[in-house]
């Protein structure tokens, strides 16, 4: 496994982190979850996210109950708070209140002391960035968080919060978490240069697509059974990838590049992304241990300046038909 540091900061993260949406507390039962979180564990992985809203606080449940037997200093812990997770009007957002009472309710359920990694689901504009930004740099002098981070966060948000911390001598941010892919490339134009140079770490979610890119989805065929291409309460973000040109593509990627050099294709995509300038780790979903092995593969896998025009020109006139 190889790690890199999350942006400016210090703290070192495995470039494939394991992800707890759609998979554990919801779909997966509590012993794969733990053969899951333990065989990455084994590969070297860190990096474990996660966030309340996830199976409403049964995910980090999930996690926390195989915390327990790991060492601490062993784990770099990220989860996230934004969504609603009650009905009242203060039970969601970006406000002082909302984001602590979330950070301690993460904690109990976690079972943790603190996270390395706290982060903003979304961005809120209905309150003002110095009081979200205060009250992150509040949890961190508290101990309860070492650093803070974003998620799906535009450049300009971005530059207007590290030019909040710094003018206020607040923590700054060390990582935004995006969606990036073969199949959305989104934060290239603007949120990867602004990134790159305030020191800000990308972790990105669905490098795969969603399982559009592991070659598992045939054009003219429907998704096999149990997969998440076929269960609709899993599959919303999926609708406009599941389309006959982009699964031929795929194939033509597998087929062209992947299996001459002895890789999955899935493997290949996820390569891809961490051969990408700024993205620190890719975030993968496992509900297998044997998904975990293919995964973190990805790791060990470099990629030259040839083979990576091939991918993109394969690629390319899909680009942005994975964003939402």
């Amino acid at each position: 496994m190889e790690y890199r540091s999350l942006g400016a900061s210090g703290l070192r993260v495995s470039t494939v982190s394991l992800g707890s949406w759609l998979t554990y507390g919801r779909t997966v039962d509590d012993d794969q979850t733990a053969a899951c979180l333990t065989r990455a564990y084994e590969a070297g992985v860190n990096f474990f996210d996660t966030a309340n809203v996830y199976a409403a606080g049964a995910a980090e449940i999930a996690l926390g109950r195989w915390i327990k037997g790991v060492p601490r200093s062993d784990l770099v812990i990220g989860t996230k708070a934004f969504f609603p997770m009650g009905e009242g009007p203060n039970d969601c957002g970006l406000s002082r209140k909302h984001l602590v009472e979330q950070c301690h309710a993460s904690l109990n359920r976690l079972g943790l002391d603190y996270v390395d990694l706290y982060q903003c689901h979304r961005y809120d504009e209905s309150v003002p960035l110095d009081e979200t930004l205060r009250a992150l740099d509040d949890l961190i002098s508290q101990g309860k968080v070492l650093y803070a981070g974003v998620s799906e966060w535009t450049a300009g948000q971005l530059s207007d919060a590290v030019a909040i911390q710094d003018r206020l001598g607040f923590r700054r941010l060390i990582s935004n978490q995006p969606q990036y892919s073969l199949l959305a490339r989104r934060i290239e134009d603007e949120v990867l240069p602004l990134s790159i140079r305030e020191g800000i770490g990308q972790v990105v979610w669905s490098p795969l697509a969603g399982g559009v890119l592991t070659g598992k989805y045939l054009p003219g065929q429907a998704p096999p059974a149990g997969s998440r291409g076929a269960d609709p309460d899993s599959n919303m973000f999926m609708q406009r990838t599941l389309r006959d040109d982009v699964l031929d593509a795929v194939i033509r990627l597998r087929d062209r590049i992947a299996e001459p050099l002895g890789v999955s294709v899935a493997e290949l995509a996820l390569a891809w992304a961490l051969n990408t300038e700024g993205v620190t780790s890719v975030i993968v979903g496992a509900s297998r241990p044997e998904q975990v092995n293919r995964n973190v593969a990805a790791a060990r896998i470099s990629l030259d300046a040839e083979t990576i025009r091939r991918v993109e020109e394969i690629m390319a006139p899909f680009a942005t038909v994975a964003q939402h």
